[in-house]
């Protein structure tokens, strides 16, 4: 190559791009980003500036605004670990299993999807009203579960099952079946394959799928208030109370709850994140 052509080489390579258009790409998922999600983070934590630090304490310590904090993230942790269980079993079933019917019950994991959520609410406060078809069995045993906390845990459970479902659906269906069948010629059984060798490849998927859960139970809200009961200090979530400060007006103790409420998921998140990072590079 002559000394020409290699003194045009750095010059044209400065120019060249893998993927072409990168730069207005680049700028257009800045501004949508901006427009959609920044600014009105933006304007939700700037609202309770005018509360002042003293102010802005005493609207999150009340014994009201702890309560519900707790009971929302509380149950939505809850609801995400009970997903994470059954949404394994339930996509290990749709992937290494043929029967029939199949196909419908691929269709209903994404019935809350579907359903708005006002109508799912309704739905599970008719059966498990102290009168409805599985609340009536429950409540010969004293177990009432409409109207209390476990009903805003059914709740989150249900809107939240298909995330774990369809997070692990497509990971189980390209893993190899190679290595379990090389761990049953080891004389390793069925229990020990699936704990040792399944679960720990699907961990960082799981993870991910009990992420999303956990963050659309703890901001759920309509299929939420029909079931819980909304009695303050016992049943009542957080997303509740920043609709009835808003209804009085009170957009600033609005905000600091959403604020809270805001950090404390971005925190759960964060956590959940670095924990399936730490995962995967352990694999």
């Amino acid at each position: 190559m002559s000394a020409f052509g290699l003194a045009l080489t750095p010059m044209n390579q400065r120019h060249r791009r893998v993927l072409p258009g990168f730069g207005l790409s680049l700028g257009f998922t800045i501004f949508y980003l901006t427009v959609i999600v920044l600014i009105p983070l933006s304007a939700l934590i700037i609202r309770p500036i005018e509360l002042g630090p003293a102010g802005f304490w005493a609207a999150i310590s009340t014994p009201r605004v702890l309560a519900s904090l707790r009971l929302s993230f509380g149950m939505a942790a809850l609801a995400a670990v009970i997903d994470s269980f059954f949404g394994f079993i339930i996509a290990w079933v749709l992937v290494r299993y043929r029967f029939p019917g199949k196909g419908i019950l691929d269709a209903l994991i994404d019935l809350p999807f579907a359903l708005p959520t006002a109508v799912a609410g309704i739905a599970l406060s008719t059966l498990y009203a102290p009168n409805g078809w599985i609340g009536s069995i429950f409540i010969q045993y004293g177990i009432r579960i409409a109207y209390t906390p476990w009903g805003v845990l059914v709740a989150m459970t249900f809107i939240g099952l298909p995330f774990t479902v369809r997070a692990l659906q497509p990971v189980m269906s390209e893993q190899s079946l190679d290595v379990e069948e090389v761990a049953a010629t080891l004389g390793a059984t069925r229990a020990q394959t699936i704990l040792r060798v399944v679960i720990p490849a699907l961990f960082p998927t799981l993870l991910t799928g009990t992420a999303m859960a956990f963050a659309r139970g703890a901001g759920e809200y309509g299929s939420v208030i029909f079931l819980a009961g909304n009695l303050p200090m016992v049943s009542e979530i957080a997303p509740l109370l920043i609709v009835t400060k808003l209804e009085q007006y009170d957009y600033a103790g609005a905000a600091a709850i959403g604020v809270v409420m805001l950090v404390a998921a971005f925190v759960m998140l964060l956590a959940l994140n670095a924990l399936q990072a730490w995962a995967a590079r352990r694999r």
